[in-house]
């Protein structure tokens, strides 16, 4: 695999993260269990979303074939996507909201931190600008993981519940492989054990002051990064490509 290759697969990886998840956040529109944080998940849904948008259309550069940003997020199947587990995980309940929400901002901080030293000047710039919404990111979540925790029975029992049963998809945040490596190499990206015991501090610190531990589970999902998905990918892209694969190439 050419460096080339290697920044691409690496850059539009993020993309995916960012795109899955805008889109799952993005289903609670209209929905939430009260406005002000129907607003505020849907405004993240949209941060997201425009970080998924500067990291295809940079994707879209280093590849060198003239497509866009919208090739790349509307026209690639289940198996081209290199997203996380995590985002692509069903909203459940906003409990499971959260939860998924928490573990994924606190390690997007934690990455986007160590991409502003990368080597590549896009990368950092892309960086830079999104730890600046992903700060508000990190506070949200993990203020509604204490309020769950630390609320009534009920919200604790829920909010316990989806920390455990999304555990297992925590541990392919911190997976190098053989992108990751070569991105090393070239002083462009992180290496993502490094990353693991910062991530595991601030999660721990919250948790505990939510009144709530840790999930004891080792085993560990993997696979996304990979091209290697759980069935909800395919309903998720079913709705986010229907009309541009309904009508193909159709402009507003």
């Amino acid at each position: 695999m050419s460096t080339k290759e290697a920044l691409f697969d690496y850059v539009i990886r993020q993309a995916d993260n960012c795109l899955i998840l805008g889109q799952r956040l993005g289903e609670w529109c209209g929905h939430g269990p009260v406005l002000e944080q129907d607003i505020a998940m849907t405004n993240i849904a949209l941060d997201l979303i425009g970080q998924s948008r500067s990291l295809y259309q940079y994707a879209a550069d280093v590849e060198g074939k003239g497509k866009t940003e919208d090739d790349l997020a509307y026209l690639r199947d289940v198996w081209q996507f290199k997203n996380l587990l995590l985002v692509e995980q069903p909203n459940q309940d906003f409990a499971y909201t959260i939860a998924r929400q928490f573990y994924f901002d606190n390690f997007n901080f934690l990455f986007y931190q160590a991409l502003t030293e990368s080597a590549d000047e896009q990368l950092k710039a892309i960086a830079q600008k999104s730890l600046k919404e992903v700060r508000y990111h990190v506070k949200w979540s993990s203020d509604w993981i204490l309020r769950l925790g630390d609320g009534t029975d009920e919200s604790h029992e829920r909010i316990n519940r989806a920390i455990t049963d999304l555990w297992s998809y925590t541990g392919e945040f911190f997976n190098n492989n053989e992108v990751d490596n070569a991105m090393i190499d070239a002083k462009i990206g992180t290496d993502l054990t490094g990353l693991k015991p910062k991530w595991e501090q601030k999660i721990g610190s919250i948790l505990e002051e939510a009144t709530l531990e840790v999930p004891a589970g080792e085993w560990m999902q993997s696979g996304g990064k990979e091209g290697k998905h759980s069935e909800h990918l395919g309903y998720i892209l079913a709705d986010l490509q229907f009309l541009q694969r309904a009508y193909p190439g159709a402009k507003w």
